[in-house]
């Protein structure tokens, strides 16, 4: 029994004594009023509200909580990208970067018997002999080299497109590949969130991309560039404006020193997903008007099939479907099998 009182003694004399700081504060008050006050706020027990009360946090801890990233849901570019927080941390993973298809029908309403270019020595004298109809494969991956180079921002990339236009349904010439385009780039991308014109942008990149045909004189085709990049999404559409400054090279050795005005200056690509259906348009421009006003359209659909394969169907109208056709005009109409998207 006497163990039960001085356990219960001891009980209630813990209030007291973390109270301590309190009771000599309501001492040291002078006026009897107040101070019987102070002492009556001490004995009374705190309400339950008073109980769930969570303790007020400090200016720092505040600020802590406003700069976390806003939760993202299923976002796109997030997932294309790395750049969500449960998303990173996977350096050189091969990833999809463009579509990756074949279209076995690719037919063109205007060929290109002899590619010229104002360079010297740059102009086809023997007919190519291009049949309208022929096969466009395309691959396309990018990796992720470094994260984080610039604090908690900034992922250098690299990606790599090629591109393939086969002669295949002419047996007269050996089902030749008429044209490949390799598209080497390397892209440092940042990390943004914040709203423009209802969209939300989700990054800013710069980079260096190189795209040439790899074949010699006279049909060699090739430029390099500086490229920077918004990207915005806003639920299932995305889009990215990419304008460029090309880097000049000296007499000879530029394969074709006026690509800028029929390749252009700038794209935008636009991607709208529609249940398992994508859909995607590019604009192409020279930002120029008169004489060098040249520009190009594409239109990408894809729908599902079976499993991860998917039909696909493009049309491409305008100049440069291909760097040897970079100041040709025509149209394109292609049919085939996709097996990465987009998204």
């Amino acid at each position: 029994m006497k163990l039960q009182v001085s356990a219960l003694l001891l009980c209630a004399s813990l209030p007291l004594v973390a109270n301590s700081q309190s009771l000599d504060d309501c001492r040291r008050i002078a006026d009897p009023t107040d101070r019987l006050t102070c002492y009556d706020a001490l004995a009374t027990p705190p309400t339950a509200a008073q109980q769930n009360t969570p303790p007020a946090r400090s200016p720092e801890t505040l600020a802590t909580v406003d700069l976390k990233e806003p939760a993202t849901g299923d976002s796109l570019l997030g997932a294309a990208w790395e750049l969500d927080a449960d998303k990173r941390g996977h350096i050189l993973r091969i990833r999809p970067y463009k579509p990756v298809y074949i279209l076995p029908g690719f037919h063109t309403s205007h060929t290109n018997p002899f590619p010229a270019s104002p360079s010297v020595g740059h102009t086809s004298t023997t007919d190519t002999e291009q049949a309208s109809d022929e096969a466009k494969l395309q691959i396309s991956l990018k990796t992720k080299l470094a994260e984080d180079l610039f604090g908690n921002n900034g992922d250098l990339w690299f990606g790599y497109t090629q591109s393939s236009r086969w002669q295949l349904y002419s047996a007269g010439t050996s089902r030749p590949f008429r044209e490949t385009n390799h598209e080497p780039e390397v892209m440092l991308v940042w990390r943004t969130d914040y709203t423009l014109g209802g969209w939300r942008a989700r990054t800013l990149s710069l980079g260096f991309n190189h795209q040439s045909n790899g074949r010699s004189l006279p049909l060699s085709r090739s430029w390099n560039r500086i490229m920077a990049g918004i990207a915005l999404e806003k639920g299932d559409w995305t889009a990215t404006f990419r304008p460029w400054w090309r880097i000049s090279e000296a007499g000879e050795r530029d394969d074709n020193p006026d690509i800028s005005n029929y390749l252009g200056r700038a794209d935008l690509q636009i991607v709208r997903i529609w249940g398992k259906q994508q859909f995607s348009l590019l604009l192409r421009h020279s930002l120029q008007g008169g004489g060098n006003n040249h520009g190009a359209l594409q239109l990408d659909y894809a729908f599902p099939l079976s499993g991860s394969l998917r039909g696909h169907l493009q049309w491409f109208t305008g100049y440069g479907e291909s760097m040897i056709d970079y100041n040709h005009r025509a149209n394109y109409y292609g049919v085939g099998v996709s097996l990465l998207e987009w998204y």
